[in-house]
């Protein structure tokens, strides 16, 4: 089979013949149709993160080994299945839960794989989606698909997946649903989604931050009472409180999530305000200690979802409450151009692969 693979960081991936694996056991092969193009890629592409001063976080530190193929928001068909496989068949449509544990540490135990302490991610620590077909170690982690096309349905598994998290984190307190309100920092394919989840689970008031009008255009179609292009307005932390009488936002669910990004999401809580940070974009920020116990703040974070939280999210999806905003598909010849347009900030939503 063809696989595009990251040879070494930062330098083009190379697409590659290598060996189509033989299911055993409870394993399932699946034929790629669809492998959403994420941020997360363009991570293990560059090699790590921005840390605090200037320190790069390399994923090679945590385990990433390469030659990899990438790609972890996946939908396809099964091309064959494990000898004690009875779940699902050949031909079958799926979706691919890719945040593997090794099954028995704490956060595993309790159902967040996706938090595991040493995680087997498709595409992050095992290969992926950029390529013809995948190896999944269990049937246990395939969605079936009913309607649902595999275009759309692949980004769910992680940027629709992190964005249902973060809102589901937004829930606000009993009664008091009217008068809530949520900002979110980024109108990229998250955020996005974001929009449509707070939409259909939370009766709150969704104000939209970011740089690009095209995108801040999107969300409003989408759902967002207001948006603000923080490029156009020198303050956006007063833009918001100037939206909530003077008081602040409830929560910011902060889809950017860097230097500059944290500082303004903090600043922007109101008295008990949540602080929902999911972007990777790195860098570091300097709080004020009293006022988060002053304040009562609470500060998190939200990194993909649960199994169960993706079902949650299909099941959304099938009922066409949410749906994922796709711009541009690419061949897995084009898989350089697919990260190149993603880093240049040329894609509104989301972008796919279809390598077969």
């Amino acid at each position: 089979m063809k696989g595009a693979q990251i040879i070494k960081t930062n330098q083009p991936l190379e697409i590659n013949e290598v060996n189509t694996p033989k299911p055993k056991g409870k394993q399932v092969l699946v034929k790629v149709v669809a492998s959403g193009v994420c941020h997360s890629d363009l991570h293990l592409w560059e090699g790590g993160y921005a840390g605090p001063k200037g320190v790069f976080m390399k994923v090679e530190d945590r385990g990433v080994k390469f030659p990899l193929i990438p790609g972890h928001e996946i939908a396809g068909k099964i091309e064959e299945t494990g000898e004690s496989v009875t779940n699902v068949r050949a031909g079958d449509r799926v979706l691919v839960y890719p945040w593997l544990g090794e099954g028995s540490c704490p956060a595993c135990l309790s159902g967040e794989q996706n938090l595991c302490d040493t995680p087997k991610t498709l595409g992050i620590y095992q290969h992926g989606g950029y390529a013809q077909f995948v190896l999944v170690p269990d049937s246990k982690y395939l969605i079936k698909l009913s309607n649902l096309e595999f275009d759309s349905a692949s980004s769910l598994a992680c940027s629709g997946l992190t964005a249902y998290n973060a809102v589901k984190k937004a829930q606000p307190t009993l009664g008091l649903e009217k008068d809530h309100n949520i900002v979110i920092i980024g109108a990229g394919g998250l955020g996005l989604m974001g929009v449509q989840i707070a939409k259909a689970i939370h009766n709150s008031k969704i104000t939209v931050i970011d740089v690009n009008d095209q995108k801040l255009s999107e969300a409003k179609r989408l759902g967002a009472h207001n948006i603000i292009n923080s490029k156009e307005k020198s303050d956006v932390v007063k833009e918001i409180r100037d939206l909530t009488n003077g008081f602040g936002t409830d929560v910011v669910i902060d889809f950017v999530n860097n230097n500059i990004t944290s500082m303004n999401s903090f600043n922007m809580l109101r008295k008990r305000g949540k602080m929902i940070m999911v972007g990777l974009f790195g860098g570091s920020m300097e709080v004020n200690l009293p006022m988060i116990p002053l304040r009562g703040y609470t500060l998190t974070g939200a990194y993909t979802g649960t199994f169960s939280d993706l079902a949650e999210l299909v099941n959304l999806a099938s009922q066409d409450k949410v749906r994922t905003v796709l711009d541009k598909r690419y061949s897995l010849d084009q898989v350089n151009e697919a990260l190149e347009d993603l880093k240049n900030g040329k894609i509104i939503g989301r972008a796919i692969i279809n390598p077969n």
